[in-house]
This record gives structure tokens, sequence and C-alpha cells, in this order.
């Protein structure tokens, strides 16, 4: 899907036993120093610090999201790590990390 392909923002999918098995161009661009597309296959728990990984096997055995904002080279980014499921099984997860303003409006919509 070229949109995923060209979105502003990094997509990174894994399986259910943690391997990576989709980057968009964004995310291999990004981690290019760490491996680029080699990354796929690999597996998420090696590519991550001790709390990180706390953390995505959590994600994998509760089902539950992990969103929260960072700041990184004076950028603010919201990172969005979400379970797939297929047929109500878990799958494995996806990450988006997408940059955001520092200052942004929020609405309340009813």
């Amino acid at each position: 899907m070229e949109w995923i392909e060209k979105l502003d923002g990094n997509v990174i999918v894994s399986d259910e036993n943690g391997r990576i098995i989709y980057m968009n161009e964004m995310a291999l661009s990004q981690y290019e120093k760490d491996g680029g597309k080699d990354l796929i296959g690999r597996d998420l728990l090696e590519c991550h610090s001790e709390a990180s990984r706390k953390k995505i096997l959590e994600i994998m055995t509760s089902g539950e999201r992990n969103v929260y904002t960072i700041e990184k080279k004076g950028r603010k980014k919201i990172i969005y790590q979400s379970p797939w499921f297929v047929d109500g099984k878990f799958r494995g997860i996806i990450e988006l990390s997408l940059v955001i303003p520092a200052e942004m409006p929020h609405y309340i919509r009813d």
C-alpha cells in the first residue's frame, strides 16, 4: 500500500513472536544506521532497552496498547504501540511514531 509507504512517520509491524515483519520507508530510513532493511526478521526485544523489552512483553501478554510522547533531537513525537489481531487472535504489534508540534490545539467534540 503506497499510502503507508509514504506516510510521514514510522510504521513498524511485528508478528506474534516479536519478529519485525514490516517497516515503511520512513522507518527504514530512520533506522538505517541500525541495519535498516536488515532489521526485518529480527526480534523486537533485541532492538530495545530492558525497560522497553518489559513493555513489549506486557503488550504481547495483556493485549493492551502503550501510548506516550517523547522529545528527541528537539522534535516531539507520539509513539503508539498497539497489538493487532486477526479473528480475535493476537498476531503482533504495530508501532506508529509520528512527529507532532510542540504546541497543538486540542478540541473536545461531542
